[in-house]
């Protein structure tokens, strides 16, 4: 392909995304603006709603006058995924799953509401200190990601712009 045709297979491209009304989240005018200091995460009763409430927070700042009240509800699941010669799991996947609604905290209406679910790993070798903190890092790892579908969920939501 000649470098004619890359550039106007990409100016095409641009001005097809242009044309489609594409705009980005964290622009002038963008979904992210709505959302950036105005969540109110539900206080966490669990450390896995303790890490989604931190890695939320952490993307969007913590609002001193909330908007929006998001309240999510964790769900983890263990399972074993792999079992040696003597019947004893070496590895396990940690499912998790959040159901979520966010709320107009003004008029108290649910605007919208979903559920997010992933999953990651960890090895069940060595020491018991070692699995505890294997776990406790998929943990991690899995509320990081969660986080991140939580809030791609709701920056593609159809929310009111502020004024």
């Amino acid at each position: 392909m000649s470098w004619y045709n890359r550039r106007f297979l990409l100016l095409s491209g641009l001005a097809m995304l242009a044309g489609c009304g594409f705009a980005p989240a964290y622009g002038p005018g963008g979904a992210g603006a709505a959302l950036m200091g105005q969540v109110a995460v539900e206080a966490p009763d669990t450390r896995a709603s303790y890490l989604l409430t931190q890695e939320i927070e952490t993307r969007l700042g913590r609002p001193a006058n909330p908007r929006y009240a998001l309240i999510p509800v964790v769900t983890l699941r263990t399972q074993a995924m792999a079992i040696n010669r003597s019947n004893v799991a070496s590895r396990f996947n940690l499912l998790g799953s959040v159901a979520y609604s966010l709320r107009d905290l003004s008029t108290g209406a649910t605007l919208t509401t979903g559920e997010v679910t992933s999953f990651t790993g960890y090895s069940a070798t060595g020491t018991t200190v070692a699995v505890q903190a294997a776990e406790r890092d998929a943990e991690a790892r899995l509320m990081a990601i969660l986080a991140d579908q939580v809030l791609t969920r709701l920056l593609a939501a159809d929310l009111p712009q502020p004024e």
